[in-house]
C-alpha cells in the first residue's frame, strides 16, 4: 500500500481550513486521492475530545460530533483496524524504547500496511524504522 496514516494531530489541523497551517495545508495539497488513511485510533481520540469539548461548550461539541461523522463516512474504505499484525508489531517497536501507546500503535499499523506517518510528533517514533514525514516541517 502506498499513501499516508494521519495522525490526529494533522487530521485536527486540517479541519481548521483557512486558519491551517500554511505548511500543512500546502503538504496535504500533495497527497494524491485516497493515499490519506486513518486508524480507529484517531476516529477514538477525535471522539474523545468531542466528548470533553460537550462538558464547557455543547455547541461547539455537536459540530464536532458532525464533522467526525463526515469524516468517518469521507474515509470508511480507508480507516484500519488495529489487527493481530499491528499489535504484534507494536510489541517489537515499544520493545525498541518507550513510546506512548497512541503514537506506538500508530507507528506500528503504518509500518504493517506500508503508509508513511504523518505527524507531528515524529520525535516520538523516530529511530524505530518506520516512514515518517512531519506535515509542519
Amino acid at each position: 500500500m502506498n499513501g499516508f496514516l494521519l495522525d490526529t494531530n494533522v487530521v485536527s489541523e486540517l479541519r481548521k481550513r483557512e486558519r491551517c497551517a500554511p505548511k500543512v495545508s500546502a503538504w496535504a495539497s500533495t497527497v494524491p486521492p485516497n493515499q490519506d488513511f486513518l486508524s480507529v485510533l484517531v476516529v477514538g481520540e477525535l471522539r474523545r475530545g468531542a466528548i470533553l469539548k460537550r462538558r464547557r461548550d455543547p455547541a461547539a461539541a455537536d459540530a464536532l460530533e458532525k464533522w467526525i461523522a463526515r469524516l468517518v463516512q469521507l474515509y470508511s474504505d480507508r480507516i484500519l483496524a488495529i489487527t493481530l499484525e499491528i499489535a504484534y508489531e507494536w510489541g517489537r517497536l515499544s520493545a525498541l524504547r518507550p513510546i506512548p501507546p497512541e503514537d506506538g500503535l500508530l507507528a506500528a499499523s503504518a509500518q504493517v500496511h506500508r503508509l508513511t506517518f504523518a505527524t507531528r510528533n515524529t520525535r516520538n517514533v523516530e529511530g524505530l524504522g518506520i516512514s515518517l514525514v512531519n506535515p509542519w516541517t
